[in-house]
């Protein structure tokens, strides 16, 4: 790849430059750290931090034994080490769940797609626990919800309440894409999802994604998951629309191009889904950040200008250590995501976006209250809710500042 076409990273912290060197080391290479300029004076607090906050410290206490010793302080080891052995049991506690939850989906004639958890860990790293995982993450069919929602209340999970689900004309089927339980005994968090991301946009049917599923053979129990050129799909467009703030996202795709691809079918995939700038993007930044080898298939799109413009845009989350789940989010981040999910869109999905727009949401039933049978009335009255709350919020805005 020319220069011209390289990311800036010159403002990406010390810190996560020498967690990037370590996490690219293969099985019997040398890290000769104190040759590096960069690698003096490293705060090795914010190291700690930056490693837990992209969710790499497994990946990187895997990688400390053949770090030249002393160049990492003990303390820094052993901290690494103690949440290492922490997410491994966690690891084992969710994989275990995860096969419970496999079965009896069969046997209530269920069809479920594992979408990530200790399945990938396993797929991608060979070793479950060499990946974090906070929850377990499903696929279903949508047809199927009121039959899912029916069983995990029979197994003692709650719904999540953050997560219910208020809709309009049924806008929650491509408005949203999943729904959260919580079991408080378990101590699981499960996310069952009818659509991989959140609409207006195409993507591959369950079906579709069922027919070309694989088994998993590292579990005890039937346990299924996303085809390998689907898994690429999923993975991207999960990563993009998270701005890749948790490189842990990106190890994974570094990790997946390592692995036999059928790329005639995953560039087909990305064709028919608008999402082959998307590609682009993640090639571009697993390349730079991780020196993947780029497959010879994808090179034209990895050098296409949006793809380019796209993976200069995401280091904006790298340099500020941006957490896109926590709440409040500062404006200007919320600002600044805003504006990249517009731009990740395709022509065609900017389109559908801002049709969608002017679909009736909850919070105008909220604001005026019609029956039912009227609820059609929405979609004139919608323009004049929009405007009407904007108004409010410039207004209050001034009396803010003054």
């Amino acid at each position: 790849m020319s220069n011209k076409d390289s990311l800036d990273l010159v403002r990406i912290p010390k810190e996560l430059k020498l967690i990037l060197e370590i996490i690219r080391l293969e099985n019997g290479e040398i890290l000769q750290l104190k040759n590096v300029e960069w690698i003096t004076h490293i705060n090795w607090s914010l190291f700690l931090k930056l490693a837990n906050h992209h969710r790499l410290y497994p990946l990187l206490f895997s990688k400390i034994k053949i770090i030249e010793q002393k160049i990492i302080p003990l303390g820094v080891v052993q901290t690494i080490f103690q949440k290492y052995k922490k997410n491994t049991f966690e690891m084992l506690h969710l994989s275990a769940e995860m096969e419970q939850v496999s079965k009896r989906f069969a046997e209530n004639g269920i069809r479920l797609l594992v979408l990530k958890g200790p399945v990938l860990a396993t797929d991608l790293y060979g070793d479950l626990s060499l990946r974090t995982c906070r929850d377990l993450d499903f696929l279903v069919s949508i047809n199927d919800m009121e039959k899912v929602d029916e069983l995990l209340l029979k197994q003692g999970y709650k719904k999540d309440e953050s997560f219910q689900i208020e809709t309009v004309l049924n806008d929650w089927k491509w408005r949203h894409h999943h729904i959260a339980y919580y079991h408080p005994y378990k101590r699981v968090k499960l996310e069952i999802h009818w659509r991989l991301n959140p609409g207006p946009g195409k993507e591959p049917t369950f079906q579709e994604l069922w027919d070309r599923k694989r088994i998993s053979s590292h579990t005890n129990q039937s346990v299924y998951y996303l085809g390998r050129e689907d898994l690429f799909f999923f993975l991207i467009t999960h990563g993009a629309r998270h701005g890749w703030s948790r490189l842990r996202w990106l190890v994974d795709i570094n990790r997946i191009l390592r692995q036999k691809m059928d790329w005639n079918k995953a560039i087909k995939l990305l064709k028919d889904h608008q999402s082959l700038h998307i590609g682009g993007q993640a090639l571009l930044l697993s390349s730079e950040l991780l020196k993947t080898p780029f497959p010879n298939e994808m090179m034209q799109f990895a050098k296409d200008k949006h793809a380019n413009r796209l993976a200069q845009s995401t280091l904006f989350y790298l340099e500020k250590m941006v957490n896109l789940h926590s709440e409040p989010l500062p404006e200007y981040i919320t600002k600044y995501h805003d504006r990249y999910l517009f731009l990740l869109k395709s022509s065609q999905q900017k389109l559908l976006y801002i049709i969608s727009i002017f679909y009736p949401s909850i919070t105008d039933v909220n604001t005026f209250r019609l029956p039912k049978f009227l609820y059609f009335l929405y979609f004139p009255l919608r323009p004049v809710f929009l405007v009407l709350r904007k108004t409010k919020k410039q207004s209050l805005s001034l009396k803010t500042e003054k």
